[in-house]
């Protein structure tokens, strides 16, 4: 392939990627792993051009973060998915000889899990939108950004229920919607109705559309429908499209309060958002619902992931008793 001498080469395959990832409408944050995958392994085999690179030279890059960089496994995972789309897409190359690496190792670690009085402890720490969302994560299980994603259309009152659209693995599904969050949630609604309004009468008002939308459904980006339950408080241009809009806010204002509100409350565990969701699938267990009920509100592809959390019901050390406490404490000395 000529390239241009005023593009260098890499930049040409690194839009050419954007290009390909836009088109399959992969989201945001997946463009930007994934290029930034493919930039540093074209950088680690420089000066070698793309198209004589094969299996071998990304099981170098790879062995290279796990003994090199000791990335964990997800993340050497996430790095041969971008880089198997790059071939595949891009390069148009097939893969189909086995990678010879050294696979980064996956540590066996239960999650962390929050007592029922431990996370009431930390939602008392949290106000305004912040206790809204983490009130969703927790009594909803959803993932932060299935939470931030959220959209109007998405929230059935009516039937107290959520529908979640593309969670992980681009699956949807269908969660509860807490009975105690309903006022709350139409309250803080009526106020981002309010805000909408507003926009459009300043010409604004558009909200970013998956799939071409916009296309298909003209003017479907300004309805109130899809705009985002949790916009953000500033407008800003949409970095594919230039179009100034509302997103949704940004997941650090969210972590930020949690840690803090955890701090707050005397909590010795490390409790990020993700705490929320696990703490709602062990006590739906701990309450008797069956585990692929939970698997099904949880959108786990295998229920052996969703397998994991009977692990913590086990208190104790599987429900034994310690011979310690069938001994009488020791008398204290005079």
């Amino acid at each position: 392939m000529k390239i241009s001498g005023t593009i260098p080469p890499t930049q040409d395959f690194l839009d050419r990627l954007r290009a390909v990832i836009r088109r399959k409408h992969y989201s945001i944050r997946t463009e930007q792993a994934y290029v930034d995958w493919v930039r540093r392994f074209l950088a680690f085999q420089a000066p070698l051009p793309p198209e004589r690179l094969a299996e071998p030279e990304i099981s170098a890059f790879l062995t290279h973060l796990a003994v090199r960089e000791k990335v964990a496994a997800s993340t050497q995972n996430q790095a041969l998915n971008a880089l198997v789309f790059f071939f595949r897409n891009v390069l148009q190359k097939s893969l189909d000889a086995p990678f010879q690496l050294v696979r980064a190792k996956r540590p066996l670690r239960l999650p962390t899990v929050l007592s029922k009085e431990e996370v009431h402890r930390v939602l008392r720490g949290l106000s305004g939108e912040h206790l809204l969302m983490a009130q969703l994560l927790y009594g909803s299980g959803l993932r932060l950004m299935e939470v931030l994603r959220l959209r109007v259309k998405d929230v059935d009152f009516d039937q107290h229920m959520i529908l979640v659209h593309d969670g992980k693995g681009f699956k949807d599904r269908v969660t509860m919607l807490p009975d105690q969050l309903i006022a709350p949630l139409q309250a803080h609604l009526e106020i981002v109705r309010q805000m909408h309004a507003a926009d459009l009468g300043r010409g604004l008002g558009s909200v970013y559309l998956p799939y071409a939308l916009e296309r298909k459904y003209p003017g479907a980006a300004l309805d109130w429908k899809w705009q985002y339950v949790f916009p953000s408080d500033r407008l800003s241009a949409d970095p594919r499209t230039g179009i100034v809009g509302r997103h949704h806010i940004d997941e650090s204002g969210l972590q930020k309060e949690v840690r803090r509100a955890a701090r707050a409350a005397g909590i010795q565990k490390p409790v990020g958002c993700h705490t929320f969701r696990h703490s709602f699938a062990t006590h739906l267990l701990e309450g008797g619902y069956d585990i692929r009920t939970v698997q099904e509100l949880l959108g786990h592809k295998d229920v052996k992931t969703t397998m994991i959390y009977t692990h913590i019901l086990h208190r104790g050390g599987m429900c034994v008793r310690s011979p310690l406490d069938g001994v009488p404490p020791p008398k204290a000395q005079s």
